[in-house]
């Protein structure tokens, strides 16, 4: 019995660190959208892509796929270089990261 209960409290203590679990969270929430998990789709089949490029593949305007890569920026999932007027993005080397391509290479 003090052998379960040592378990269970360690366990009870893993989930006690919140920011992690609300990091972890987060994280999946801003894949569950189907425009962002394309763009991830396609930043994973591609290391970079431009915004254009992106739009023009999956048939949502510029603007649409801005704002929907502000949001993957800010979470830290992809990061962007500008070159002139075009602004290009790739995937970072995160553990996410890692899981998607891993998943959605398969498709």
């Amino acid at each position: 019995m003090d052998m379960q209960m040592t378990k269970i409290e360690k366990i009870k203590k893993r989930l006690e660190n919140k920011e992690e679990l609300i990091r972890c969270a987060e994280e999946f929430n801003i894949i569950g959208d189907l425009t962002r998990l394309k763009i991830c789709y396609l930043l994973c089949r591609y290391k970079e892509l431009s915004v254009g490029e992106i739009a023009e593949i999956i048939g949502v305007s510029t603007s649409a796929v801005s704002h929907t890569l502000r949001k993957l920026r800010e979470s830290g999932l992809v990061k962007d270089r500008r070159d002139f007027r075009h602004v290009y993005y790739q995937l970072r080397q995160t553990p996410l990261a890692t899981m998607l391509k891993e998943r959605l290479n398969n498709l």
